[in-house]
């Protein structure tokens, strides 16, 4: 069931769900926000709870609106990609062979088949980021488990809209956002924290950031650095 509140000139879409407990999100890259409540939840009290919310809605959209977004990438000659935070040239070549990917110095060379569209260029570069991704966190999670004190028990790699990491307690699984591989390995190991506490405190509360200052003191410059850099061009269906 969905319904919509208006809070001044912001409009909030309200889902009911099965759930027990209120959630609010503020999506990029103009700041829609949604609040799923349980069912049985009336829209007065989402009223308030979202009224009561709304100096971080508004803070939030800011950040997002603020945020340096990239232009549309076409898998071109000479178009900028970045891989941990470096920046490489790209140079495709076509060949009949199956497709590769290689960085050399400061290009990356991606070599398709002749006749190779767009979007599939576009499948062969995220696939190699992915790879690059899965290679870069079993490291970090045998360094940080026992000085967190947690055991992951799996992790994901996927394209993520919304969110650079999330986890889940229960399972003791973790998700990361595969444009991480783009942003500076600090950064990478910065979420992977962040996701690692969450098993001990799923809540962003003062324990949560507790815990975070003890493990890695500098988090919140690295969450700084990450959310300066641009990120990726979307197209949002709503």
């Amino acid at each position: 069931m969905g319904e919509q509140l208006q809070l001044g000139d912001i409009t909030v879409d309200v889902v009911l769900k099965d759930i027990k407990n209120v959630h609010l999100s503020v999506y990029p890259p103009a700041g829609r926000v949604r609040i799923a409540a349980p069912e049985r939840m009336d829209l007065d009290t989402i009223r308030v709870f979202a009224l009561s919310k709304l100096g971080w809605i508004k803070a939030q959209q800011t950040k997002l609106q603020a945020q340096a977004r990239e232009t549309p990438r076409e898998y071109l000659n000479r178009e900028s990609h970045y891989i941990w935070g470096r920046r490489y040239l790209l140079t495709v070549t076509e060949v009949d062979a199956p497709p590769a990917f290689e960085v050399a110095h400061n290009r990356i060379v991606l070599s398709v088949r002749p006749g190779t569209d767009t979007s599939r260029r576009q499948a062969i570069v995220e696939a190699w980021y992915r790879e690059q991704l899965k290679a870069a966190v079993p490291p970090l999670l045998a360094r940080w488990a026992p000085v967190i004190g947690v055991r992951v028990t799996r992790f994901f790699v996927q394209r993520m809209k919304t969110r650079w990491g999330s986890c889940s307690p229960a399972a003791g699984s973790i998700r990361l956002n595969t444009e991480l591989a783009k942003k500076p390995r600090e950064c990478l190991e910065y979420i992977v924290v962040h996701e690692m506490v969450h098993l001990l405190e799923p809540t962003h509360n003062s324990r949560f950031i507790g815990l975070m200052d003890r493990f890695m003191p500098r988090w919140q410059f690295y969450r700084d650095d990450l959310n300066r850099l641009p990120v990726r061009h979307e197209r949002w269906a709503y």
